[in-house]
């Protein structure tokens, strides 16, 4: 409404003056969200607000005077206009393009277990479409609309625990990933959960599943690292210079299906303020001044831990940390920071064994 009332004045303003009229606006952030046990995922997204505001104003010097005042007016209404969308598209730092990391994991692991789901985008900043959640973050997944998952690596462990043992309902699976609240260093209380990199298996169901000692924690470990290190080299990779920030929002405008006006300024204002957040970033996590040299580090040393021998960590099929650094790095592809950790690292024929492997839901025989 504010987009559409600034623009309102602004050609009030320009009418008196003489000038051309305004655009309308529009508005697009991106964030994925809900899934359901038996596959069905949705994903929440946004819708523009238009008003229209309607006056007169006489001609002559006050008038002329009047409009400039008007102009004035909407010239800072559309200042905070802008603000606004641009906070939206910042508004969480770690999603950037038509789905975050964790949601991304999330998928890799429905995709590869050939799960169907559906996909509801969640407006970042009013987030409406969770209204009815306590639980403010994405993704969030539902069995079959009554028992509420969240947190990725949860919805991940304890889909795979109702796979492997689906006589226990996904309420009892649920009891063994209790909600923890803390204070962050900075202030926020944040949620945690108990055990959830654990797959919750009994004994023979352990053996079977990971055959050779140290498997088990092998896979924890790797899913852990994804979350805690691997996610956090997205962004500042992803908008390193600002070259590579112009072009990530080329494809959030493109993808957004923002007008002609409005993405012009969302894509370079956007881009701008997302190359001063990446370097916060980089300062936060203590990353090299090229912060590529951190991301080529990250996924040779994931391939030497999959080792020569096999095709993947889990080995001759993927397993959990498998899926979750797919589903992480899955995110920058089409960028050049994708591009370039293919050129430059040993990842290339795992991440495509995987993508082959998604593609065809090779983990429905499994």
């Amino acid at each position: 409404m504010a987009a559409a009332c600034t623009r309102t004045l602004c050609k009030v303003g320009r009418s008196i003056l003489a000038s051309p009229a305004a655009r309308r606006p529009g508005t697009v952030s991106y964030l994925v969200g809900n899934v359901s046990s038996r596959g069905s995922r949705r994903a929440y997204g946004t819708n523009g607000y238009r008003s229209e505001l309607l006056s007169s104003l006489r001609t002559g010097v006050g008038g002329r005077v009047l409009g400039c005042a008007v102009l004035l007016g909407g010239g800072l209404g559309f200042y905070h206009t802008l603000k606004f969308r641009v906070q939206q598209l910042l508004a969480q730092e770690e999603t950037k393009y038509k789905t975050c990391p964790f949601c991304s994991k999330v998928r890799a692991f429905l995709d590869y277990h050939g799960l169907p789901y559906e996909i509801v985008e969640v407006n970042p900043v009013m987030r409406k479409e969770i209204k009815w959640s306590v639980y403010r973050k994405v993704p969030i997944l539902m069995v079959d609309d009554e028992v509420q998952l969240n947190d990725s690596s949860v919805i991940i462990s304890s889909l795979k625990t109702y796979l492997i043992n689906k006589e226990r309902s996904m309420s009892e699976i649920l009891h063994c990933y209790p909600e923890m609240k803390s204070v962050n260093e900075r202030g926020k209380e944040v949620t945690e959960y108990n055990n959830k990199y654990w797959v919750m298996l009994g004994e023979a169901e352990t053996t079977e599943i990971y055959p050779e000692k140290g498997m088990q924690k092998e896979e924890m470990k790797w899913r852990q690292w994804a979350d805690d290190w691997l996610v956090h080299l997205i962004s500042p990779n992803v908008y390193r210079t600002t070259g590579e920030a112009l072009a990530s929002f080329d494809y959030i405008v493109r993808e957004g299906k923002f007008g002609t006006f409005e993405g012009f300024f969302a894509k370079y204002v956007g881009a701008a303020a997302m190359f001063v957040i990446a370097k916060r970033l980089k300062s936060r996590h203590n990353l090299q001044d090229d912060v590529r040299q951190d991301l080529y580090k990250a996924v040779n040393d994931w391939v030497t831990a999959i080792g020569k021998k096999r095709k993947f960590m889990g080995g001759d099929q993927p397993n959990l940390a498998d899926l979750a650094v797919f589903g992480v790095l899955r995110v920058m592809d089409g960028l050049q920071a994708f591009d370039d950790m293919m050129a430059n690292t040993r990842v290339k024929h795992w991440y495509r064994r995987m993508e082959r492997a998604s593609l065809n839901h090779e983990g429905r025989q499994h």
